[in-house]
């Protein structure tokens, strides 16, 4: 492999990068910590990353890359590390950005994840939606809940992913992980045929269309284990993201079903620690006879004070775990203001003052 493009590689992981970007004529650019930093070196030419492409991307994409200008796949280099790769052109000439895949899966409380996660990986059955923005550690989550299962229970798990990011090898569990375009040909094929492969874990590595939320209720109603990723900002919109994939004249139906095989949603977003680095705030809502009530009666603007009531059992809302990371000395106030859904809101609260508008909306019914 080329000499230069190993070197960027390994210089990405020294420093402690998630991200690494590349487009001709311009710095190399390292994502350390959430900020962009330029890396020292010479910067590369068209005919470099040309030369490089037709090197990394594999066979089965490149027509595709042709004709579409853009392609993601994963890349394992020996000796160096796992990436997930996503090749575009912009202005005519193709850039890369490659996010550095952790090759160890972390435990809960290496990631600073509650202990609810733990009991939410632990269900028999039903649908668990990892969700949040691109970057905010969704993969990471899913691979530590899936490492979870795997380590303490006797499970067949099957994964559909679009790339396989973390390689996971047989604990307890038995697992295959199937990559779309590699393994299957698309993410509707292969949950066309995987409840005929003996799953009790389905992860579907991203919902992305009314088909696969189909699929992942249909497994969920008889039985099975779902996990599965959303891009979307909390969990009210990770539950109306859900519903909107259906035709309005099946959305009533479609209601109903995911009301009762939901399991839980969990909505992360990355946040910077007082100790340097950055640590997931969640957003966690449990499914139980009032949320799926509300779910079912469309009453999604309550799902918040639904959060808040049942603090409890484990939910939590973002505003109720970045206050807690303040009084944990995890982040900043300012650093919990500045993600906060509610920022006035979570700054009285620091003072004392308590709103109970949720709960009071939430009695209301």
């Amino acid at each position: 492999m080329d000499a230069t493009f190993l070197s960027i590689l390994r210089g990405g992981i020294e420093a402690g990068a998630s991200d690494i970007h590349i487009k001709p004529h311009g710095a190399i650019i390292f994502r350390i910590n959430r900020q962009l930093v330029p890396a020292d070196g010479d910067k590369p030419d068209a005919e470099w990353m040309e030369a490089l492409l037709a090197e990394i991307v594999p066979p089965r994409l490149r027509q595709r890359l042709t004709s579409e200008h853009e392609a993601d796949f994963a890349l394992a280099v020996p000796t160096v590390g796992r990436f997930r790769v996503n090749v575009f052109q912009q202005r005519g000439d193709y850039t890369l950005a490659l996010r550095i895949v952790k090759t160890e899966v972390r435990t809960f409380s290496e990631l600073n994840l509650p202990e609810t996660t733990a009991r939410i990986s632990e269900a028999a059955r039903g649908i668990i939606i990892i969700a949040g923005a691109i970057g905010s550690g969704k993969s990471t989550t899913l691979a530590a809940m899936l490492d979870h299962i795997n380590t303490t229970s006797r499970k067949h798990i099957i994964t559909l992913e679009d790339p396989i990011e973390f390689l996971l090898r047989d604990k307890e569990s038995v697992i295959e992980q199937r990559e779309v375009g590699l393994d299957t040909a698309t993410f509707a094929t292969g949950l066309r045929h995987v409840l005929r492969q003996d799953p009790d874990v389905l992860v579907i590595g991203e919902m992305r269309d009314a088909e696969s939320a189909a699929a992942a209720m249909s497994a969920a109603n008889i039985g099975h284990l779902v996990i599965t990723t959303l891009h979307t900002s909390d969990a009210t919109k990770s539950v109306q993201r859900i519903l909107e994939f259906f035709p309005a004249d099946e959305r009533d139906y479609a209601r109903k079903l995911f009301a009762d095989t939901l399991h839980a949603v969990v909505c992360q977003r990355l946040v910077r620690s007082t100790k340097g680095g950055i640590l997931p705030a969640l957003e966690i809502l449990l499914n139980n006879t009032a949320v799926a009530n509300l779910i079912a009666n469309d009453r999604m603007d309550k799902l918040p004070g639904a959060m808040d009531l049942g603090a409890g059992d484990g939910m939590q809302t973002f505003d109720g775990a970045l206050q807690n990371m303040v009084l944990e000395n995890l982040i900043t106030r300012e650093e919990a203001i500045a993600h906060a859904a509610n920022p006035e809101g979570l700054q009285m609260a620091f003072k004392g003052v308590v709103l109970s508008e949720s709960r009071r909306i939430l009695g209301s019914r």
